[in-house]
């Protein structure tokens, strides 16, 4: 799977690089527009990638990008798709550094679907990378976490982020990622907020802030 990209970066001399994965149904485009929002403390490369348009068994079948398949009867049913775009992903995060940035200089970050990439690929990387920011999401599998993860990133810097409202995916199972993620010793920043499936000005603060914290 070779993924289409949008790329952004916030000024010349760019010191670190940003893979940020989109939701259901979204597009590369859809977090685009919060880079100039980012109180940024130096200059970030953004790079957006497209997921492939697939049939969605919760959306009746219809066709649209998505990570992977989402069927409420088998919650599990997605592992091999979830593993196939971490593959995917995995590409650019190497096309990154083979470009001169180090992979220590490279964060993931995703919503929703996105971040379930963004902690699926983070956590088991055999490279260590900058940190992993992990909005509106959960954890794939959880129960198994352990035997999927990496030591090179054992300490990984992770900021999660929440709706207390959201009607998609229930703060309850946030929660229930994070307490996994604890148990394993991560590092978790957890911000929760007012607000539904979405992003929140407050939120986009505390982002900002976290990528400051990371690429200092």
């Amino acid at each position: 799977m070779t993924l289409e990209t949008l790329e952004v970066e916030t000024g010349d001399g760019t010191t670190g690089s940003v893979i940020w994965m989109h939701g259901l149904g979204a597009d590369a485009t859809d977090f685009e527009p919060i880079v100039p929002m980012l109180d940024l403390n130096t200059n970030l490369r953004f790079v957006f990638p497209n997921a492939p348009v697939r049939p969605v068994t919760i959306n009746a079948g219809m066709e649209m990008r998505a990570w992977y398949d989402i069927d409420p009867g088998a919650p599990l049913s997605g592992e091999q798709d979830i593993q196939a775009a971490a593959d995917a992903v995995a590409e650019l995060i190497e096309a990154e550094a083979a470009n001169g940035t180090p992979y220590e200089r490279i964060a993931l970050a995703g919503f929703s679907q996105g971040g379930v990439i963004a902690l699926q690929l983070g956590l088991s990387f055999n490279e260590r990378l900058a940190g992993i920011m992990a909005l509106s999401t959960y954890v794939h599998d959880h129960e198994h976490l352990s035997d999927r993860v990496s030591f090179a990133n054992i300490d990984i810097p992770i900021f999660m982020a929440h709706g207390q409202m959201d009607p998609m995916i229930p703060i309850t199972r946030a929660i229930t990622s994070r307490e996994a993620l604890l148990a394993l010793n991560y590092h978790v920043q957890w911000r929760e907020y007012g607000m539904g499936h979405q992003v929140c000005p407050e939120e986009i603060r505390d982002i900002a802030g976290w990528l400051n914290q990371v690429f200092a």
